[in-house]
């Protein structure tokens, strides 16, 4: 079936007027993507996802906004344009932000890079919408029904900003239950597929991602730099990758020299990829694997008296909502005094945090209270945050943050 016909429905899109109160409007004035359904005053009945949203300032002939209505989500209305000069809404006017999007990624390219992120969401101006690059395949991920009306003209100017030979469409669990469309999760929507794993460079570090059924769009790309940093101070290094998934430090550490690298996961599948991306690469030093839960078989190598030269610590979100902050700062805690006790002495601990929800300092803040009690000496060598294809548009667009600990024994 041509992908037109998949993302076709019988509903076309319709202009809503929508008035906010004065805190949606200060939103909306600054330039945040999000407007809360508690921040609208009036909107027309039967808004329906996809609709865009004209924002009318106290003036009732002045627009100061222009964004998309969510009916299923708090976030009510996702913005697309956040100013008073005029903008119309079509191919023209998301092709010139995929070009500014672009634009952005230029000095990572001229690396020996062929994996990024074209599209992050929000923070370049498409709420809801990621698109990841890996060599010649787009991968165009879709997270919120509002972009059905808009993705067939969305996908060529990707395409062609990006000359990609082929885009492959991956759905959030939601759009996947969705019956507005007959998109699957996967599907080749431009051009053709041989193989569902894809092999790319990162920083002359060849890898793997799984593109239709690897988690997200296959890889996670917000670490680039942290992988290059670790894999500089790997050489001749033991390394523990927690956390490791695909292996994105472990990998690096092993083609720049370190000696023996240990992956940890839960993941036994995950781990298989991790030590077939150091397949891609040559190398001499072991890559020794261990599958398990992370705090418990971090526990484990402290009973057995093992340290390591450079241990690196990136777990999973520990806080999606705001209930759940409290016990991902124990978390931290906890797994900043378990990498610790695993570090040698004078070794390198790297820690971090893609919890948008703990805020950076909150997070240092937590390592060195757990760090003092040790009463071992340390400095900071780096605190980093998000790549260049990953640019922070708003504060909440801010998730990702790591620190890198040296130990003076």
């Amino acid at each position: 079936m041509p992908f037109s016909d998949k993302i076709k429905s019988n509903y076309k899109p319709k202009r809503l007027a929508v008035k906010l109160n004065a805190k949606g409007e200060q939103f909306v004035m600054q330039g945040h993507p999000w407007v809360f359904s508690n921040n609208i005053t009036k909107i027309n009945d039967n808004a329906k996802p996809g609709d865009l949203a004209i924002i009318f300032g106290k003036n009732k002939n002045r627009v100061i906004g222009l964004g998309l209505y969510d009916a299923n989500s708090p976030i009510r209305i996702k913005m697309l344009h956040s100013s008073t000069e005029k903008a119309e809404i079509n191919a023209a006017f998301f092709q010139k932000k995929i070009e500014k999007a672009y634009a952005k990624r230029k000095s990572l390219l001229k690396t020996n890079t062929n994996s990024y992120r074209l599209l992050f969401g929000e923070n370049d101006g498409f709420p809801g919408l990621i698109a990841d690059v890996y060599a010649s395949v787009l991968v165009v991920k879709i997270y919120s029904e509002i972009w059905l009306p808009y993705i067939e003209t969305i996908i060529p100017s990707l395409q062609e900003t990006s000359k990609v030979k082929t885009v492959v469409i991956r759905l959030s669990r939601s759009l996947e239950n969705s019956k507005k469309h007959k998109l699957e999760n996967g599907d080749v929507v431009f051009g053709t597929l041989k193989n569902e794993v894809v092999q790319f460079v990162e920083h002359n570090v060849n890898f793997s991602a799984n593109v239709i059924k690897g988690h997200k769009t296959g890889y996670f790309l917000d670490h680039r730099p942290n992988r290059k940093q670790i894999g500089e101070w790997s050489k001749d290094k033991t390394v523990l990758d927690v956390f490791s998934y695909a292996g994105g430090f472990s990998v690096h550490a092993l083609y720049n020299g370190a000696n023996e690298v240990t992956s940890l996961d839960i993941s036994k599948q995950a781990l298989e990829i991790a030590l077939e991306n150091g397949k891609l690469n040559k190398y001499k030093g072991k890559h020794k694997t261990i599958a398990g839960d992370a705090f418990e078989e971090l526990k484990n190598l402290i009973k057995a008296k093992v340290t390591f030269d450079v241990v690196v610590i990136d777990p999973p979100s520990f806080a999606k909502q705001a209930s759940e902050i409290e016990l991902a700062k124990k978390k931290y805690a906890q797994l900043t005094e378990l990498g610790e006790k695993l570090t040698a002495k004078n070794g390198l601990l790297m820690l971090a945090s893609c919890s948008s929800r703990v805020l950076a300092q909150a997070f240092y803040d937590i390592n060195s209270q757990v760090l003092a009690a040790t009463k071992r000496n340390y400095k900071i060598l780096l605190k980093t945050q998000h790549d260049t294809d990953h640019p922070i548009g708003f504060p909440e667009g801010a998730y990702l943050k790591s620190v890198y600990y040296r130990f003076i024994d």
